[in-house]
C-alpha cells in the first residue's frame, strides 16, 4: 500500500503556468505504475498557457468551473467531469468562476519535461 497526501508534496508552477502538485510518479516512487497523477490549481479568472503532449492526459474536476480548449474544440467543465485529452492535441484550461478551478491530471505514459511543448499564447 502507498498513501500520500496532496498537502504533503511539494507546489510547483508547471510549464503551462497551473499550481502543480505531484501525486504519482513511476520515476519518483517504486509503484508498478506507468502513469503520473498530479494535483493542479488555477486561480480565479485565471488561464493555462497553450500546451501539447505527447501522450495522452485525463483531467479530472473537482472543484470550481472552467472553459476547456483542446484544438479547435471549447467546452464547460465542472466538478466530477473528466475530460480526455488525446496525444498531440494543443489543449489549455480557463478558470471562468471566482474560487480556485481544482483537477487532477494522469498523464500515459507518465509525463516527463521532454514530451511538453508549452507556446506563447
Amino acid at each position: 500500500m502507498f498513501l500520500r497526501h496532496v498537502k504533503d508534496c511539494e507546489e510547483v508552477i508547471a510549464g503551462d503556468d497551473s499550481v502543480l502538485r505531484e501525486l504519482l510518479h513511476p520515476e519518483k516512487v517504486d509503484l508498478q505504475i506507468r502513469y503520473s497523477l498530479a494535483h493542479a490549481k488555477v486561480p480565479a479568472g485565471d488561464t493555462t498557457r497553450p500546451h501539447r503532449l505527447k501522450n495522452s492526459e485525463v483531467y479530472y474536476i473537482i472543484a470550481g468551473h472552467g472553459l476547456m480548449h483542446i484544438d479547435k474544440e471549447s467546452f464547460k467543465v465542472g466538478p466530477e467531469c473528466a475530460v480526455y485529452i488525446p496525444p498531440g492535441a494543443r489543449q489549455y484550461i480557463e478558470n471562468t468562476s471566482d474560487s480556485d478551478l481544482i483537477f487532477l491530471c494522469i498523464v500515459d505514459p507518465a509525463w516527463r519535461k521532454e514530451i511538453e511543448e508549452v507556446f506563447d499564447n
